[in-house]
């Protein structure tokens, strides 16, 4: 009987975007059984952006299958080229894939703005791998070296960096499931061009065109996609609800919702109580399906405001909403709420559900941070903001956007 725990196994796994998938180590199918694991299949990676494109219905888990698979495919280019990684390191490495989004609440970052306080969900993954690894003897230590950066500087850039395995599979996965053409990248051909220099990891120089359409393609992606102002609109809405229903909770007026969703209806959680046990027990059983059977509840609430926004929500009449690249005029917000009041009949302090202005920022590539090293010819290692043809200075600009909403039709 094998009573190795690292031993190898052949399990292989049919994914759309990246084809047949291999899971080597029976450490990784230990962690994908794990019931925190799991629960990634129930959250959705792009959140509310089944509203505008409806076949972005992937999920979490599937992405982080993709993203062990492409650290696989990027260390086998790094080894065929003489890089020594061991195997160990390799093993740890796809396990840090696998994990990297395992704090992510329902609907992607909606529960990070309003009902959990000052706290990321890298941080919360941070906190689950550590609780995993207690549960797991030990076996996920190198694992979180490799995650924290405590490691080859090259792995940690392909687990974190402008040229991450993270962005290179949800870039082309999003793109699939969207079915938005522009997102998609030569991820297999960008990962033959990986090398490492002086333990760092760079681009041969043939390459630069690939990585100049995967910079590209993030931007278009940010804006048609993950920044498109309807999904800004319903991502906004999801939030003034679950700020609803916490504001009701507050004056002890706790709406029905399932017991780990009413846990932090009920509770102020932030970064000095999220690693206590009852946080963390309740939270890693909250996902979508949560959210949503409480919405179809409280779009029958006695609280107008809060049925009002669900009613909307449940039936996809979202906000309207307008962008700009300035800030919106104190007056004209004014004038909209005073407007919402009337129309809905509500107190004037309840139109701030109703009425709000934010902005959001993409920036594409910073010149200055985590920089992508394109090698030439003599192994000399130049940026590509050096290299490229295109004016990067622009990509690197934080392209920021002011946004307005408020009930259509006021």
């Amino acid at each position: 009987m094998q009573t190795n725990k690292w031993y190898t196994t052949n399990k292989i796994i049919n994914d759309p975007v990246h084809g047949f998938m291999t899971i080597e180590y029976k450490l990784l199918l230990d962690i994908l059984d794990h019931p925190w694991m799991q629960r990634m299949r129930r959250i959705r990676q792009l959140g509310m952006t089944n509203l505008v494109f409806p076949g972005a219905q992937h999920t979490r888990f599937q992405h982080a299958l993709g993203a062990m698979h492409l650290m696989r495919l990027a260390m086998d280019t790094l080894l065929y080229k003489g890089t020594l990684i061991t195997e160990d390191e390799q093993r740890a490495a796809m396990a840090a894939m696998l994990l990297h989004d395992v704090g992510h609440g329902p609907f992607s970052h909606a529960l990070e703005h309003s009902i959990v306080a000052g706290i990321s969900h890298e941080e919360i993954s941070m906190i689950l791998m550590e609780r995993m690894n207690n549960q797991m003897g030990g076996r996920l230590d190198r694992c979180l070296n490799v995650f924290q950066g405590q490691c080859k500087p090259f792995l940690h850039q392909l687990i974190s960096s402008q040229l991450d395995t993270d962005r290179l599979d949800y870039l082309k996965r999003d793109s699939f499931y969207t079915g938005v053409s522009e997102g998609t990248i030569g991820s297999e051909r960008i990962i033959k061009m990986l090398d490492v220099c002086n333990d760092q990891l760079v681009v041969e120089a043939k390459g630069i065109y690939s990585i100049e359409k995967f910079l590209i393609a993030r931007r278009l992606m940010y804006w048609q996609v993950y920044l498109h102002k309807t999904v800004i609109a319903a991502e906004r809405m999801l939030i003034q609800i679950l700020r609803r229903a916490k504001n009701l909770s507050r004056q002890g007026k706790t709406p029905f919702a399932a017991p780990q969703l009413q846990f932090f209806l009920e509770n102020e959680i932030d970064t000095s109580n999220f690693d206590e046990y009852e946080t963390i027990r309740n939270f890693t059983m909250l996902d979508d399906s949560d959210i949503m059977s409480a919405i179809k509840v409280w779009s029958l609430s006695e609280d107008r405001t809060l049925a009002t926004l669900c009613t909307w929500f449940l039936n996809r009449r979202l906000f309207h909403i307008e962008e700009s690249n300035t800030r919106f005029a104190d007056a004209q917000i004014d004038d909209l709420r005073q407007r919402a009041q009337k129309a809905l009949k509500i107190d004037i302090n309840e139109t701030n559900y109703f009425v709000l202005m934010g902005q959001v920022t993409s920036n594409t590539y910073n010149i200055y941070k985590d920089r992508i090293n394109i090698k030439v010819d003599d192994n000399t290692i130049n940026d590509i903001s050096d290299m490229s043809e295109l004016n990067l200075e622009i990509l690197g600009d934080k392209d920021t956007k002011w946004y307005l909403c408020y009930p259509r039709g006021i």
